[in-house]
């Protein structure tokens, strides 16, 4: 942005104007600082018995991933917005019924046009749950309601840990780690390595919530730097096992493509339900925002508990680029409405005013 400040008539000298890009437009730091970590696990993957310790850590800092998820979830911000459930249900219904299904299309275009390996990806994207942070700060800046959006990210954050390992057992057998579609397998192992330390951290609230609250821009800066880890993890066994060999340009032009056109649809159709259903301006916000995000952060670490090592870095990687490009376009529409929504305000204190 351009300086406030007033030009210094008095120099001779003629200053360039500063440019630079919008806000909206700015590539998100933390998507770039996980770009660097793809690269450098390309060109120094570790090996051998570094990446048995590096995988003993992943796990470790798996746990603690979802034991702070657990912590940080308020039962206080669940109820605060409890009371809008039919706003609730139509996020949900995006969330995990939506998307899926969408996942699901893409599933059945034919290997000419769309390979396995982004189908597979594709399909674990769309079977995540919402984001927390970015639904609730885009919600605030479109001025929409942010009591439900606290909610009902949140909630679909919990449901989450039990709905997208069932989703991905359901959907996604013969590529789950407990080899042979053993579903049953498969959900012993999301107990003990996903569910079991959320519920340990939840029920632990009452114990370490005030410490939490106090120290969440540590525990975020915590919890991202796990995330880092898992990344570097999952993509150093990936290339050692030949990811870039099965990935290719045309591929990211792929996934890139179809994230606009899954993102768009499900942009349009939230906004179309919430005008079908007679949601309140505030509440269509809510439903727009929190109905078409997918959360980076669940989604890394439960590709890593759910998935073989070789496997994580392909799953992740439309995940990686739609969480980028979802921060964008939501950007600017929530920039849109909150511009909207002033200027209504604006006319009705005009029209107040006149009428005095």
């Amino acid at each position: 942005m351009s300086s406030d400040r007033e030009p210094d008539l008095s120099s001779q000298k003629m200053a360039h104007p500063k440019v630079s890009w919008p806000k909206w437009l700015k590539p998100d730091p933390y998507a770039l600082i996980l770009l660097s970590v793809v690269v450098t696990a390309s060109i120094l993957p570790c090996r051998g018995n570094i990446a048995i310790g590096f995988e003993w850590l992943t796990k470790v800092a798996i746990f603690l991933l979802f034991f702070l998820h657990g912590a940080k979830l308020s039962r206080e911000a669940l109820l605060g917005g409890i009371g809008a459930w039919r706003l609730h249900s139509l996020v949900l219904m995006s969330t995990f019924g939506l998307f899926p299904a969408l996942g699901l299309l893409v599933s059945t275009l034919p290997n000419s046009m769309v390979s396995p390996t982004v189908k597979m990806g594709f399909l674990f994207l769309t079977i995540l749950p919402s984001t927390v942070q970015s639904s609730i700060a885009f919600t605030s800046m479109a001025r929409g309601n942010v009591a439900a959006a606290v909610c009902t990210a949140s909630l679909s954050n919990m449901l989450g840990v039990f709905i997208t390992p069932l989703l991905a057992g359901l959907l996604m057998r013969s590529e789950l780690q407990s080899g042979g579609g053993d579903l049953l397998g498969v959900m012993q192992s999301i107990i003990l390595t996903l569910l079991a330390p959320f519920l340990i951290g939840h029920f632990s609230r009452p114990l370490i919530g005030r410490w939490i609250d106090r120290n969440k821009a540590i525990l975020s800066k915590l919890d991202r730097g796990a995330i880092l880890l898992v990344v570097y993890t999952a993509f150093s066994a990936a290339v050692v096992d030949g990811i870039w060999q099965r990935v290719s340009g045309l591929d990211i032009a792929t996934i890139l493509l179809l994230s606009a056109l899954v993102l768009s649809v499900v942009l349009f159709l939230t906004r179309k339900t919430a005008h079908v259903a007679g949601l309140a301006k505030a509440d269509e916000i809510t439903l727009v925002m929190c109905g078409s995000k997918k959360s980076l952060a669940s989604g890394v670490p439960m590709a890593a508990a759910l998935f073989a090592p070789a496997q994580v870095g392909v799953i992740i990687l439309p995940l990686m680029i739609f969480h980028q490009m979802q921060l964008i376009v939501c950007a600017i529409i929530a920039r849109n409405y909150g511009d909207r929504t002033e200027t209504v305000v604006e006319d009705a204190e005009m029209l107040s005013e006149a009428g005095r």
